[in-house]
């Protein structure tokens, strides 16, 4: 696209289906470098990612040849039949539906990258319940509760 200049970042938030705690920490960083690859590979740029035992954190510097929902999509696929074909749980992975994302200005990427990279240290004093409710409120998100927090008693009953 000549003569089009953009700066999106966009920090993007997905939970695993049921919230359960799938993601484990010696799979951790592979999984982190799969996802990096598909980010890639869709030429966009990946500027930080972490992951709790229930959900992913990523920010990403979003060109406008792509949508956001397209590259998630693409990005919550490929990994989870990645994670099914490493057999890294019994039963099927999937990650729940939808995703929050939330935009940033230039001046803000190195403390958003920070703020996900320190996942760890954070979650020890908030739920990721807890987390998500914030950001949602500080950016005015209208929402309704009952699709933000799919747990594994909800999964058999939708």
């Amino acid at each position: 696209m000549a003569n089009t200049y953009t700066q999106i970042y966009i920090h993007v938030v997905f939970a695993v289906q049921g919230r359960q705690n799938l993601i484990l920490k010696e799979n951790k960083e592979e999984l982190h470098k799969y996802i990096t690859g598909i980010i890639r590979n869709k030429g966009q740029k990946l500027i930080a990612i972490n992951s709790m035992p229930d959900h992913v954190h990523l920010l990403i510097g979003l060109k406008p040849n792509m949508a956001l929902s397209d590259l998630i999509r693409d990005v919550k696929n490929n990994s989870s039949t990645f994670i099914n074909e490493k057999k890294w749980i019994r039963e099927k992975f999937n990650w729940q539906k939808g995703f929050g994302a939330f935009s940033y200005a230039h001046s803000q990427v190195d403390a958003v990258a920070k703020y996900i990279l320190n996942q760890e240290k954070h979650h020890a004093r908030k739920t990721f319940k807890e987390e998500y409710l914030e950001m949602l409120k500080a950016f005015n998100v209208e929402y309704d509760e009952k699709y933000l927090f799919e747990f594994i008693e909800d999964v058999g009953t939708q």
